[in-house]
This record gives structure tokens, C-alpha cells and sequence, in this order.
């Protein structure tokens, strides 16, 4: 996708939704991907079920309260989230790689409701689903719908969780049959894993 069609389909959108996306800024180092965290590894979250009064007002409050706390944001309030390398439709698809993006929070955010309407932080307005992680790696925070409502929850130091790790070595080493994405973030995640040890 050229830097055009990427600003059309992409960049404009998070703006509308109060994300500056700042271009080739991913710090060195910056681990691939977050999965496999354990309960021991949670350092806060909450969750509002969709009949929330004012859902997405609370949901914006609750996770910048969050972002602050944890230190998500540095202090140019920024920070990365995981976005869609190649852009074919409005609509994300999930099998489609996926790499860190670094971004700017602007005054005039909306990160629950225009942000998801957007398709790359969510499906719709109060239906978000995104990860972020600190530029440092200090945290990460995952948001998904589920049945009932929204959960957010923020893992601290996941670089250095024994479960984060374990669960990226095997990712790294499984065998069974993969997709293009799949090799390319195996690829990636024992890069990293290498450069770790």
C-alpha cells in the first residue's frame, strides 16, 4: 500500500478518533507481540457491560485513568498500537499482519467510540478491541468485547514475564501448518527472542 492510500484509509481515521500516527518511530527492540500473559501478570483493567450508562464516555474515562496509572503514555503522550500492515477494505482482517505502530494521543480523543468505529481499534463505537504497549515496553494493555460488555487490562513488564516469554518460544518453534502471516510473525518473534537472550 502506498503512503498515500495508507494516509487515506488509515492515518486519517485515527486522527478523526485523536491518533497522530508518527511513521517509522517503533523503538528498536520493541517486542512483536504480547500473548500468553498470566493472572499474576495482570497490574489493573476494568469491564462495563454494554448497558453501561454513557458506555463509551466511561469506557474513554476509565481507560486513560488506566493509561496514566500504568504508564502507557511517555510523556509526549505517546505510545504504540498494533495496526494492520496492509489495508484491502474498510474492515481489518484479523489473519492479516499486524505490527506496532506508534502514536500520538491528541487533545481531542475519542478512542471507545470514534476510535472503534474506525475498524482498526474496534468494529463500532463502544465495541473497541485493540492492544497498545508503552514505547518503553513497560506495559501492555489489551481491550476485546465479549458477550456481555467491554474488558480492558493492562500486563506489566510483559517483555520480561516468564509466561509472556514461554508462550512466544513456543509460538516461535510450533510446527504445525501456518499461514504467510504466521511465518512472517514466527520470523519476527525469534528475532526478537534471539536479540533477548
Amino acid at each position: 500500500m502506498g503512503i498515500q492510500e495508507r494516509e487515506r484509509k488509515m492515518h486519517g481515521p485515527l486522527r478523526r478518533a485523536g491518533l497522530e500516527v508518527i511513521p517509522d518511530a517503533v523503538p528498536d527492540g520493541t517486542m512483536p507481540w504480547v500473548g500468553g500473559y498470566d493472572i499474576s501478570d495482570v497490574v489493573g483493567g476494568f469491564s462495563h457491560p454494554y448497558a453501561t450508562p454513557r458506555l463509551v464516555e466511561r469506557l474513554n474515562e476509565d481507560w486513560y485513568d488506566l493509561a496514566v496509572s500504568v504508564g502507557l503514555l511517555d510523556e509526549r503522550r505517546e505510545f504504540l498500537v498494533l495496526l494492520p500492515e496492509v489495508i484491502r477494505t474498510h474492515r481489518s482482517n484479523a489473519s492479516e499482519p499486524r505490527a506496532w505502530t506508534r502514536v500520538r494521543l491528541l487533545d481531542d480523543w475519542d478512542i471507545m467510540g470514534r476510535g472503534a468505529a474506525s475498524a482498526f481499534l474496534g468494529v463500532r463505537a463502544g465495541h473497541p478491541g485493540f492492544d497498545m504497549l508503552a514505547l518503553d515496553s513497560s506495559v501492555y494493555v489489551r481491550c476485546s468485547t465479549g458477550e456481555a460488555g467491554v474488558d480492558v487490562l493492562a500486563v506489566g513488564h510483559p517483555h520480561r514475564s516468564e509466561h509472556v516469554v514461554q508462550h512466544l518460544e513456543r509460538y516461535a518453534t510450533w510446527e504445525g501448518a501456518v499461514t504467510p502471516y504466521d511465518r512472517e510473525m514466527r520470523r519476527r518473534v525469534a528475532t526478537w527472542l534471539a536479540t533477548r537472550a
